[in-house]
């Protein structure tokens, strides 16, 4: 090979690189706290943590659950909307993020969970709203789903609507 192939091949290399690069940038949401809300919300919830899980509630939300929930429980109301054969949530870590949707200054995410028994990895799909109520004070606003992810209504689209399954509020 002379020293032009080589060079070529080496250019042609680093651009490829780069466009990788570029693309994973481009296509990876960066490390937003609403994201964060959303995960460790639905974490500590799903696990029965109901003080830190309200915590992470609008005062709007807050006050839905303490009027709508059993007991006032946010847990309770998690846990009821998913069948018992399912079992629970995993453990703690078991919901992750999945995909969002920026909406004016607040974002609509996706979750997926895994649950103990018959919902694995392709798991149960979770809609969180969550909106900055005061300068880096991310908070859930809403959610829906909590229903299994090959159902036909489960994409983020269908979570996001007003008449979505176990729409609070």
């Amino acid at each position: 090979m002379t020293r032009k192939t080589i060079l070529m091949i080496g250019i042609i290399t680093v651009i490829i690189g780069g466009g990788i690069i570029a693309l994973t940038t481009v296509l990876i949401p960066e490390n937003k706290p609403a994201f964060d809300v959303a995960v460790r919300f639905m974490n500590l919830a799903g696990t029965g943590q109901d003080e830190p899980a309200m915590a992470l509630l609008s005062d709007e939300l807050q006050a839905y659950v303490r009027q709508n929930c059993p007991e006032g429980s946010v847990s309770a109301c998690i846990e009821a909307y998913t069948p018992s054969e399912w079992g629970g949530l995993l453990r703690d870590g078991a919901a992750v993020y999945r995909r969002s949707i920026r909406d004016g200054d607040a974002w609509d995410i996706q979750l997926i969970a895994t649950y103990t028994q018959d919902k694995g990895f392709a798991g149960v799909c979770i809609f969180h709203r969550v909106e900055e109520i005061a300068p880096d004070d991310w908070r859930v606003t809403a959610w829906s789903g909590f229903i299994a992810c090959d159902d036909a209504n489960s994409g983020l689209p269908n979570l996001r609507e007003a008449d979505a399954v176990n729409r609070a509020p």
